[in-house]
């Protein structure tokens, strides 16, 4: 009889053991098991790379124009940047606002940003001016691009005030390889304009740099810069919306257009919509969007942590894959391969009843 029942605990051990390397190797492939296993997530991939939290020491703070300061920040083994990037500053009140590299790409350890103070804002800039001193620690995200400097036979550049940091590495870029390229470059006073001397040097051979004081000459004239340039040149613009639409407006047939934004462009919102529902694929969930509620708020109600800044569609932080559902897109940041099947869950929306993301 004893043989037997050996037999018998010897044959329930064996298989609880099989059972159990059976069960590691299902939870290996899918840690919500027992919901089957999911494909690879894209969303947010490159965003937590780019988005990575570090804290930065600001070693200087400086005045280049008036109500502008310029923030040195130095770290070790910062990832590298390209001219057209910028930068997430996490401030200390949790806000979290975009601001362009404008130093030296080759300069290891050290980003620098410069932003103005925006009496009406939103209270970020205030922050910058009145809390960020020689000595502090600043967390950052970053750098992303979404306004890279493109190879083009000839180049045109269109600033508006501090629309001109983005702007800057690149004209030592192109000035360094001797490359064609010409600004337009604007501001309410030239003592408000940032970087004016830097700027007039490197185009002071050959007439490339026109500065236009608005206390001296009125508005810049995007129509007149544009009126003679070349099929195949590149034309890029950063500055206020006004600005940005006489560029569009007047951009000649053949050439390329480039827009980084500081400010929502006035189609960007969530008011006047349609109720809707939006799964959460990876989550296991489903959020009702209310009309007029952005998909990020429903969102973050459910899962808190979801990345996100600008709240207004122009800086790409909550951009986010979508799995199933047609998209109300509501932004003029994403290109039209990417809203192939994605979109910006602050201010775009649904066109029908229903959504699935990759969340």
């Amino acid at each position: 009889m004893a043989l037997p029942r050996l037999r018998t605990v010897a044959l329930v051990a064996g298989t609880a053991l099989l059972t159990r390397r059976a069960l590691r190797r299902r939870i290996a492939r899918s840690p919500l098991w027992p919901m089957p296993a999911l494909p690879e997530p894209v969303s947010g991939h490159s965003q937590r790379r780019a988005t990575a939290i570090r804290r930065l020491l600001i070693t200087e703070r400086v005045s280049v124009a008036e109500g502008v300061v310029q923030l040195r920040l130095e770290g070790a083994a910062l990832p590298r940047w390209q001219p057209g990037a910028h930068l997430d500053l996490v401030l200390p009140s949790g806000l979290v606002r975009q601001y362009s590299l404008c130093g030296d790409p080759d300069d290891p350890g050290t980003y620098t940003v410069a932003t103005r103070l925006v009496e009406d804002g939103r209270g970020g800039s205030r922050e910058v001016h009145e809390q960020l001193q020689e000595g502090a620690e600043i967390e950052v995200r970053g750098p992303r691009n979404r306004f890279p400097l493109v190879e083009a036979e000839a180049y045109v550049f269109v600033a508006g005030g501090i629309g001109i940091t983005p702007i800057l590495p690149m004209l030592r870029s192109l000035a360094a390889r001797g490359a064609d390229w010409r600004l337009l470059y604007g501001g309410r006073s030239r003592g408000s304009m940032p970087f004016l001397d830097e700027i007039e040097k490197l185009g002071a051979e050959g007439g490339r740099v026109t500065v236009v004081a608005q206390d001296e000459a009125g508005h810049p004239d995007a129509v007149a810069a544009l009126a003679d340039i070349a099929p195949g040149t590149a034309v890029y613009c950063c500055g206020p919306e006004p600005l940005m639409a006489a560029v569009t407006a007047a951009l000649p047939e053949g050439c390329t257009l480039h827009l980084e934004r500081f400010s929502a462009a006035a189609t960007a919102s969530s008011a006047d919509s349609d109720a809707f529902e939006v799964e959460l694929h990876r989550s296991g969930r489903t959020v009702q969007v209310a009309a007029g509620q952005s998909v990020l708020a429903a969102v973050r109600a459910e899962l808190p942590n979801v990345s996100y800044s600008c709240e207004q569609g122009f800086c790409g932080t909550c951009q986010q894959r979508v799995l199933e559902g047609e998209i109300d897109h509501r932004d003029e940041l994403l290109t039209d391969d990417e809203r192939g099947d994605s979109m910006l869950i602050c201010v775009s929306r649904c066109r029908g009843g229903r959504l699935v993301l990759d969340l």
